[in-house]
């Protein structure tokens, strides 16, 4: 294996493929990705850290390039600007350490997104046509915090309160050693959420769609996996073994943040000792393609309220494929994931907020997109949210309810994107619901149907 320095300290550093790269190589390489044919947008403060083009990492924000996978395996450390640094000497004198490793400029950039939204009829006793200025507005700090030590952290204002809160945090320590013949990439992470560690486009956070409106309804069913636990505090740890096989694995605990805290008997879905999460697949590289395929898992037990009694416990097993293929003029990408939950609802139960002790979510995303070099993206997805009716979950209620108990809703999505800088891009999405929570026709009880929540979207985004 060759080593790479960054800012002149020893490293080696996985790029998938049949073999590990020279600095030399290494920048070639970057090269010929900045100017294939898959550019898009990462947060500026990557590509300031690299110095190299946020398409090296990226095609479409927040869409990841094999570089840029394997850039966040490593903690977000390359860098490429002048560092403050200092050793320290061993015990011998022989030989020495990195203590500090400070970027020369801060590593923060913003993020502006705005939005206009048409539904195909408007919300009971509200206006139609609605702007959200700012739909979000975001302060990041991203890179390298300390040899092997990086980070991905995310301020972000609500809209309805015009306050700043945390939205996303990842921090990690990332290096690299030999497993037998293998070389193993390893680290381990701090991060506020199940997924936020992982580096495809398959499950949520990450999944598509990347942004939506803020305005329109969406399908009140979902699965614990896919941000029900998101606000807690997950510390765990992670391999990807000769660049083929890919483990990780974490705990998750309640850490509540803009409400009560510590946890008490006013608190609401309070972890239960820890939440296990795991996800283990399968990638490989080819010369134009790349395919990943792989399991992730959660386990919850969760007080509805308070802190003490009975739990309500949520297993979530899925699968996800992620498949790419770069040619001439652009890029064709599949992404697809299957999710089923089991629910255990012994306290909601018990308090006759569940029609039923046990229910049951399926998820199932799909969306293929093809990319240009000139800077357009089309996507269509499909999504289909489907389970166990439960007429006291899932009562009737204007808008958000629904009449037959049942969860089920699907549609499909349509995309079309223009990035006429990597760091801007304008979307076009139209949502279309086949069946909304339950059912087509009057889905709430109270003569909305499933059409009805289709919906425009227009969406500014600005990154800088």
């Amino acid at each position: 294996m060759k080593k790479i320095y960054y800012s002149g300290k020893d490293r080696e550093v996985f790029v998938p493929g049949k073999k590990s790269f020279s600095l030399i190589e290494i920048i070639f390489i970057l090269m010929a990705l900045a100017t294939a044919p898959v550019p898009v947008k990462a947060i500026p403060s990557f590509a300031r850290q690299t110095g190299l083009s946020c398409a090296t990492c990226h095609t479409v924000f927040p869409e990841l390039t094999s570089f840029g996978r394997q850039f966040k395996l490593n903690g977000y450390t390359m860098t490429n600007i002048k560092t403050i640094a200092q050793k320290e000497l061993s015990s011998n004198k022989k030989n020495s350490r990195d203590i500090l490793k400070l970027l020369h400029i801060p590593q923060i950039s913003l993020a502006f997104n705005t939005g206009f939204t048409y539904l195909a009829k408007n919300l009971p006793e509200t206006q139609n046509y609605n702007i959200e200025f700012p739909q979000s507005l975001s302060l990041y700090y991203g890179g390298e915090i300390a040899p092997h030590l990086g980070s991905f952290l995310q301020l972000t204002m609500d809209a309805t309160e015009g306050t700043f809160g945390i939205d996303m945090v990842d921090i990690r320590y990332a290096n690299v050693t030999q497993m037998g013949k293998a070389p193993l990439l390893y680290g381990f992470t701090l991060n506020n959420g199940p997924m936020m560690e992982d580096v495809w486009n398959t499950v949520s956070p990450w999944s598509y769609p990347y942004s939506a409106s803020g305005t329109a309804p969406t399908p009140s069913a979902g699965t614990m996996i896919e941000g029900g636990l998101m606000g807690a505090f997950g510390a765990g740890a992670y391999g990807l073994i000769n660049n083929f096989l890919y483990v990780g694995f974490s705990v998750y605990r309640s850490a509540p943040f803009g409400t009560v805290f510590p946890p008490g008997k006013s608190s609401e879905m309070t972890i239960k000792g820890v939440s296990p999460y795991w996800n283990v697949g399968i990638q490989h590289q080819w010369a134009k393609s790349y395919l990943y395929v792989g399991t992730v898992g959660l386990s919850s037990r969760l007080y509805p309220s308070g802190i003490s009694g009975p739990t309500d416990n949520y297993t979530d097993f899925g699968i996800s494929l992620q498949y790419e293929y770069a040619f001439v003029k652009g890029q064709f990408t599949v992404h697809s994931s299957y999710i089923w939950e089991n629910q255990q609802l012994n306290a909601s139960f018990k308090t006759e907020n569940s029609q039923y002790l046990t229910g049951r979510i399926n998820s199932f995303k799909t969306d293929a997109s093809i990319y240009l070099r000139k800077g357009y993206k089309f996507t269509l997805g499909y999504f289909n949210y489907f389970g166990t009716s439960d007429n006291i979950i899932y009562a009737p209620d204007s808008v958000s309810g629904s009449r037959t108990g049942y969860p089920n809703s699907n549609g499909l999505l349509v995309q079309v994107d223009f990035l006429p800088w990597e760091n801007t891009k304008f979307s076009l999405i139209y949502a279309s619901y086949f069946k909304f929570n339950g059912s087509v026709d009057n889905y709430d009880g109270f003569n909305r149907n499933a059409g009805d929540n289709n919906s425009v979207y227009l969406q500014f985004w600005f990154l800088f």
